[in-house]
């Protein structure tokens, strides 16, 4: 094997955890992907799998080679591809990381369009609400929304996400409608912690040009979207979500719009890369159309 292949076996033996299942991957005996492995430690003087009798996983060297085996690779498969004039002729594997919410009600429901548009292009989609590690865990790029944390990534804004004060009927009938944030104090919230740093944010609200806040009462604290609305629907209080996440709730009428004058700001959203210089063809199609899509979704 070449290099890049034996760069290939290896970023495959890490991706299945072992290597019964990435020679079945790869339609090659086991032995010679055990061999590819051992040759790549032989050449870079170092382990790179912590081997048990289970499974595989890769060394903090390993993680790092790992890293820039994928980067290798895509920048192989891209050279190969420059000549290509069909974007059907785009082939490869992206690994993006969306937000669970707009990973189950946004993209998935579009990603058929996406690949049959593109059917040698594969996608491993993960949904989660926590900051990762582009680089380390080999992701090509993530949506996130709200205010960015990490400046060593590049990013691409997309857009805005609208905020909604809801509430259910219940919580309304018994605790009455909020019309303007100096009620709040008599009112209940569900409390959202945000999953990374475990602080309580704050209500908040625009009012004659400026941001304002209040730490709402509140008995029972989440971590994630699907629970914050599953409270607010049981009518354990007041909640500020992105609009696309109610939409259905409030058009069957099992939630309803409190204070629409005092909105918070919106939440922007972003795509996240690690820096590299040219990234593959297959990620700027995907970036374009998930773009399209987001858009979509917040205009509807």
């Amino acid at each position: 094997m070449d290099r890049i292949e034996l760069c290939r076996v290896f970023v495959r033996v890490v991706d299945c955890g072992g290597f019964t299942r990435a020679a079945d991957q790869l339609n090659l005996p086991r032995s010679t992907v055990s061999e590819a492995v051992r040759t790549l430690e032989q050449r870079l003087g170092t382990r790179l799998l912590h081997r048990t009798t289970r499974q595989v996983s890769p060394t903090q060297d390993g993680l790092l080679f790992h890293a820039r085996c994928q980067q290798l690779i895509a920048d192989m498969d891209e050279a190969e591809q420059l000549f290509r004039q069909s974007p059907r002729a785009l082939s490869g594997r992206l690994k993006v990381d969306v937000p669970g919410r707009i990973g189950r009600l946004i993209v998935a429901p579009a990603l058929p369009a996406f690949l049959d548009a593109h059917p040698q292009i594969d996608v491993e989609l993960g949904m989660t609400d926590r900051s990762i590690d582009l680089v380390e865990d080999g992701v090509d790029c993530a949506l996130r929304v709200g205010p960015l944390q990490d400046s060593r990534l590049v990013a691409r804004g997309v857009g805005q996400l609208p905020l909604l004060n809801v509430a259910s009927p219940a919580y309304l009938q018994r605790h009455g409608l909020p019309t303007h944030p100096s009620q709040l104090a008599a009112h209940w919230g569900v409390l959202y912690a945000s999953p990374g740093s475990g602080r309580v944010e704050a209500w908040e609200w625009r009012e004659n040009g400026v941001l304002r806040g209040q730490t709402l009462r509140g008995r029972v604290t989440v971590n994630n979207a699907e629970a914050y609305i599953a409270c607010c629907l049981a009518g354990l209080g007041l909640i500020q979500i992105p609009a696309y996440d109610v939409r259905r709730e409030l058009a069957d009428g099992n939630l309803l719009e409190a204070m629409p004058a005092h909105r918070a700001d919106p939440l922007p959203m972003n795509l996240l890369f690690p820096h590299r210089r040219h990234p593959s063809q297959r990620l700027r199609v995907f970036v374009d159309w998930l773009q399209g899509v987001l858009e979509a979704a917040v205009r509807a």
